[in-house]
């Protein structure tokens, strides 16, 4: 904790104690229990009022302000303050001041009280929100990037431990916190792992480094006798259900709820226990009364019976849901959220049976089908459990908090009203997590946690320009490009309503396979503009701009027979059986294409049986087996293509018509990479598979074995030395330029090897080598030199993160 902390949190715990001491005095000498004073208190904060830690109403100054931190104006802003619901939306100023916000509103003569050392921030009519709430994070606990010295997120120990603390494990030197705060995320809440049933207790910490540089310096707000044996109300305590605690520990479902129950039963007889002490020992009866009786190892799981502590609990499924109903209503204790939650949108009654009242539901806005308890996510799920009047949260999972703004975008474009949908990742993050008498909100005595936006907060790439932690500015160095004025506005989005019904009818898995073009005509209206793919370049063909009213297309058969304007294409047209659809304004382009995910190859990624799987490699215990071939086989996609998947179809509703997949694997050797049709039904479909070889893929990484300059070598022998059988045949075509190298690299220093090495085989062959890189999470550092060798990049992801070690410098 900073400076100050320490007395907010003994002026608070004063009032507490003092009645326990007054009572202790009044008991007679020769009765009196010689722990008598520790007992009352014990036994009166079982029973006390659970609250904030620490009074904020009428600060002057925040516990967490850091001495000569200068007072903050922003001048001209567009607040999204929270209130009403989240739809009170005012213009004006914000001075933060000593770690709190001060003022909002139109703000005048702050300069002569303030002096020299009022910093004065113009956001030019921005948007101004409080800082994101992650509710579901594993910062410092999971590290980032992933490193075995420092993963502290579960525990092997035991289905069952209440008495862990997510602090205990908390990383300060995490690459995840700036990077996180870049994305505007303020707070978060630090769950244990999901692999235990009952993991442990979580902390709410702030992101901002610390002059202490230490985990406890980074709470919002450290309870009370954080390591002493007086409860900590109001601490999170993390549960999971279904597939994680079950795969850990080999159990099955039965034997997880038994668990939950066992334990709760034992909390719950040590209440009974403690309650009993206490009517004893408030009443003054101490002869024969003993030590109050107490485990430290339960003492949290009965502060959740008690109702003093917030259960957030990982349950995806209706099964898992209805069991943490059951549970709670026969211990008696309420449900602050749960998280995931991929069925509760088909559940939203059950969700409200739960023991003092409907959790909250902190969820994706769109990852979906990776395991088979989340096989019917929805991306309507936000909205349809808000139509309901449950509160809706949007998360990420784990420490991939960098792109936590994209989330609430997402859910929104799917239908999330406005308000709920900035209120999912503040205000009404806030009210669950029980912190928001400090943030959550902008207005007078808050903590002075902003993000200053670039556009509108729910406008496509809107990104924060600057974040302030306790009225301090996080961002050093900005980089900022100039949008359109209508990206200040509120985004229009389309109307899900359709589909959202859908999903309910058909119980999460409404149909999604695209109807197949009948030879009839489809004329395209209002149409602005339209692009082909010609050679190697994409051009636009038309355009509104150059004529004076919007444009048509007509299209027989698959194939556009006219396009320019109404009149023009309409002359012969017979609009008696056409079907019109009107683009308002929309355009018309190629198909996207897919590359890096595995589409065409799994339907459920963990579910092995649904999967093309992973192919054998060299370097991996026994080799290729003879049968296939021995080291020199080489395996083509094209021959595990599973057509119709989920996430095909999905991704082909969404325009992206095709993709090009590789042979999933798990070490250096990949495979013959195809390109398919995300619409197909079968391989034997007309236009099912668009080319059955399109490169031959490995990678270089940084695996546990074999080593990276022996993974080169195995790539210089291929592409140099004598190779028989098909991978001979493949890695000759690749010397000769016909098809592509891809290589999966993320490393620089990897990549400049791969420079050399191309560079290399190219002066022994005379030929060109087609190399390019994929990953490429550091490409950006070689960017020169890569373009000078004539080699392609492919960014997988898209959004870098520092997952691993060589993802670090992205």
């Amino acid at each position: 904790m900073e400076k100050g902390g320490k007395l907010s949190v003994l002026v608070v715990f004063l009032p507490i104690l003092l009645p326990y001491y007054a009572q202790f005095f009044h008991t007679s000498r020769k009765d009196r229990h010689p722990r008598a004073a520790t007992i009352i208190a014990q036994c009166r904060a079982t029973k006390a009022h659970v609250g904030p830690f620490t009074d904020s109403a009428g600060r002057s100054q925040s516990d967490r302000f850091v001495h000569g931190t200068k007072p903050v104006l922003i001048k001209r802003a567009r607040i999204w303050t929270g209130a009403n619901n989240g739809t009170e939306v005012v213009q004006g100023d914000i001075l933060l001041d000593k770690g709190l916000i001060k003022s909002v509103g139109h703000l005048y003569g702050l300069q002569e009280t303030h002096g020299s050392d009022l910093v004065v921030v113009d956001a030019k009519d921005a948007w101004v929100t409080p800082g994101i709430i992650d509710i579901h994070s594993h910062l410092g606990d999971f590290p980032s990037p992933s490193l075995d010295g420092a993963e502290d997120d579960n525990s092997p120990r035991g289905t069952i431990q209440p008495w862990l603390r997510s602090l205990d494990g908390l990383n300060t030197h995490d690459d995840s916190y700036p990077l996180s705060i870049a994305g505007g995320v303020t707070t978060a809440l630090v769950l244990p792992g999901s692999s235990n049933a009952i993991g442990g207790q979580a902390f709410v910490i702030k992101l901002r480094s610390t002059e202490e540089r230490t985990p406890t310096s980074m709470l919002l707000e450290p309870p009370y006798e954080l390591n002493g044996t007086l409860p900590n109300p109001d601490l999170p305590l993390r549960h999971a259900c279904g597939e994680n605690p079950r795969s850990t520990y080999k159990d099955t479902r039965m034997d997880v709820n038994w668990e939950f129950r066992q334990a709760y039963k034992k909390a719950f007889d040590l209440k009974v226990k403690q309650d009993q002490y206490c009517s004893r020992a408030l009443a003054g009866k101490w002869k024969g009364l003993g030590d109050f009786p107490q485990d430290i190892q339960w003492e949290a799981l009965v502060d959740v019976i008690r109702g003093r502590v917030k259960v957030n609990a990982h349950c995806y499924e209706a099964v898992d849901l209805d069991a943490l109903v059951r549970l709670s209503n026969e211990f008696k204790f309420p449900i602050a959220a749960v998280h995931h939650a991929s069925e509760a949108y088909l559940v939203p009654d059950l969700l409200k049976k739960t023991y003092g009242g409907t959790p909250a539901v902190a969820l994706f806005a769109t990852n979906s089908r990776y395991k088979r308890e989340a096989y019917r996510s929805s991306e309507f799920a936000p909205r349809i459990l808000a139509s309901h009047g449950i509160t809706t949260l949007l998360k990420v999972s784990g420490c991939i908090v960098l792109y936590f703004h994209v989330k609430f975008k997402q859910a929104f474009y799917y239908g999330l009203p406005e308000n709920l949908a900035i209120a999912s990742v503040t205000s009404n993050a806030a009210k669950i997590m029980g912190i928001d008498h400090r943030v959550g909100y902008i207005k007078e005595g808050m903590d002075a946690d902003l993000v200053i936006w670039d556009s509108h907060p729910l406008a496509l790439g809107a990104t924060p320009v600057q974040v302030f932690i306790d009225g301090i500015s996080q961002i050093q160095s900005t980089h900022v490009t100039r949008k359109p004025k209508a990206f200040q506005e509120s985004p229009k989005v389309p109307n899900f309503d359709k589909e959202a019904a859908e999903v309910v009818k058909y119980d999460g898995l409404p149909p999604l396979a695209p109807a197949k073009p009948l030879p009839s005509t489809t004329v395209f209206t209002n149409l602005s503009s339209v692009y082909l793919q010609r050679n190697d370049s994409i051009e636009m063909i038309f355009s509104t701009d150059s004529v004076s009213e919007p444009g048509v297309a007509v299209v027989y058969d698959g194939s556009v027979v006219c396009l320019g304007q109404q009149a023009q294409c309409f002359s012969d047209l017979n609009t008696a059986n056409a079907t019109f659809i009107d683009l308002e304004g929309g355009s018309i382009a190629p198909g996207l294409v897919s590359f890096g995910s595995p589409l065409g190859l799994h339907h459920i990624e963990e579910e092995d049986s649904t999967n093309d799987g992973d192919v054998f490699d060299p370097f991996i215990g026994k080799g290729v087996p003879n049968i296939v071939g021995g080291d020199s086989a080489i395996v083509r996609a094209v021959d595990g293509l599973l057509f119709g998947s989920r996430d095909a179809y999905l991704a082909f509703r969404a325009g992206v018509t095709s993709a090009i997949t590789a042979p999933t694997h798990k070490n250096f050797f990949s495979g013959l990479g195809v390109a398919f049709s995300l619409g197909a039904t079968h391989s034997l479909e007309a236009g099912a598979v668009i080319q059955d070889i399109t490169g031959l893929h490995v990678a270089i990484r940084h695996f546990s074995k074999p080593s990276v300059s022996t993974q080169i070598a195995a790539l210089r022998r291929l592409l140099l030395g004598k190779n028989d059988g098909a991978m001979g045949y493949w890695f000759q075509k690749v010397v000769e330029g016909e098809i592509p190298l891809v290589v999966e690299a993320h490393s620089a220093d990897i990549i400049a090897t791969l420079i050399v090495l191309k560079k290399e085989v190219e002066g022994q062959t005379g030929g060109t080598l087609k190399l390019t890189i994929t990953g490429a999470a550091e490409a950006h550092i070689l960017a020169k030199e890569l373009g000078e060798a004539g080699v392609g990049v492919i960014l997988n992801p898209p959004r870098p993160f520092p997952y691993v070690w060589e993802d670090r410098r992205m």
